[in-house]
Order: C-alpha cells, then sequence, then structure tokens
C-alpha cells in the first residue's frame, strides 16, 4: 500500500475528530434545554435537529450545496469576509458533517438527561448550587454512558457519512476525498481489490465501536446495580 491508500482515512479520522468535538461542545447544553425546558415550542426544535434521521442524506447535501454556492447570499459574504468558499472544501464538508449529525449526539444526550430522576437536580437546587454546577457536577458524570454513546455514534457515523460529503465536497484528492468516497471512487474505476480493501477497514472500524459502546453501556448499568 502506498502512502496515498491512507490518505481518504486521515481526512475521515480528522472530519470525524472535529464533528464530535464541535457537537460535544454544542450538544450538551441543547440536550440540556430540550431535557428540561417546558416551552411548547422546543417540539420545533427536536424535530429540526431529528430531520436528518429521516430526510435523504443526497436532499440535504443539495440544499448546503446551494446555500454555500459563491452566488448564494451566505457563499458571498463567506468570500467577501475570508476569500474562500465553503462548496467543494474541507470546511464546508465538516459543516454539512454538523449539521447531519446532530441527532445521533443530541438525542443520545437528551436520553440520558431525561432518564435522570428528577431528585438529583432538585436535591442540588435546594443544597444552593447553580445550574451549572448542578449539570458539572451532578448531571452529567451520570449519564456517562450517554455521554458515550453520542460521542461513539458521532464518530462512527461521520466516518461512513457518504451522501452528504460527495454531495458538498465532491471527491476531491487531499481535500474532500474521504473513506467512503474512496471505496465509491475505486468500484466506478473498477478497482475492486482496492475498494474491498477499504471496506474492509471501514467493517472493522464500526465493528470496533459498536463493541465499544455495548460494552461501556454493559458495564456502567452492572456497577449501577450495586
Amino acid at each position: 500500500m502506498n502512502e496515498g491508500f491512507f490518505e481518504p482515512f486521515r481526512l475521515s479520522l480528522q472530519l470525524a475528530f472535529f464533528t464530535t468535538l464541535i457537537l460535544f461542545i454544542i450538544g450538551i447544553p441543547l440536550a440540556y434545554y430540550l431535557s428540561y425546558s417546558t416551552n411548547r415550542f422546543k417540539i420545533l426544535l427536536q424535530v429540526i435537529l431529528s430531520m436528518p434521521l429521516v430526510l435523504p442524506p443526497s436532499v440535504l447535501g443539495f440544499y448546503l450545496l446551494l446555500l454555500f454556492s459563491p452566488n448564494s447570499f451566505l457563499g458571498k459574504i463567506i468570500t467577501s469576509l475570508f476569500d474562500t468558499q465553503l462548496a467543494f472544501s474541507f470546511a464546508g464538508i465538516l459543516i454539512g458533517s454538523i449539521i447531519f449529525n446532530f441527532p445521533f449526539m443530541v438525542n443520545s444526550l437528551e436520553s440520558g438527561f431525561s432518564n435522570l430522576p428528577s431528585s438529583l437536580r432538585e436535591a442540588s437546587y435546594t443544597l444552593g448550587k447553580s445550574s451549572f454546577t448542578t449539570l458539572r457536577r451532578i448531571l452529567l458524570p451520570n449519564i456517562k454512558p450517554a455521554l458515550l454513546t453520542g460521542i461513539c455514534l458521532t464518530f462512527a457515523h461521520t466516518i461512513g457519512e457518504f451522501g452528504v460529503i460527495l454531495m458538498i465536497g465532491g471527491s476531491i484528492p487531499g481535500k474532500t476525498r474521504v473513506a467512503s468516497l474512496a471505496v465509491y471512487d475505486e468500484v466506478q474505476a473498477l478497482n475492486l481489490d482496492r475498494a474491498q480493501e477499504y471496506s474492509l477497514y471501514l467493517f472493522l472500524f464500526s465493528f470496533i465501536i459498536l463493541t465499544v459502546i455495548y460494552s461501556i453501556n454493559k458495564d456502567f448499568f452492572k456497577w449501577k446495580k450495586y
């Protein structure tokens, strides 16, 4: 295998790392709000955040491509401020990946918060703790499986994402050609042996991630019984 073989994996890992990191930072306060807010309009936010679960990736990618186009309102602003464009760039596929993976992070964290007994928050507030302290010292330590599940699912799903990235970034070597696109390109070129090599690495990675998730959850709930 030459050095170029691993370039798509490097891009995939880079994309997955930044997507997961950004969604983790954004997802915690957002999931906290969705879990405990009594605002009746929060359901609209939940619907919007969950749309990528049912919306075809190509549709989402298409609309983002129009949004990122240099001729669009946003595209013109980005070009004038930063002298760059989001379409067919790593920054573009990163934004698309963040939007597409919102439900995998936020839904996992929201589920973790929602399953906690309300007495935990009430006891913390009774002792005079602030909302931030309660979140950091009480709630987050008790939803570790949800945190790790959200991180692992987001990371793994980003590694395997295809449609959104293809629509926004194309398949530019060294720039937007991630591992999932490399499989597609090799099949299109009838290089089936190389496509099989890429696919095997992705299969093994997915298997390892799922094993980690189930092991963590099993061990945590086993510990909670004692």
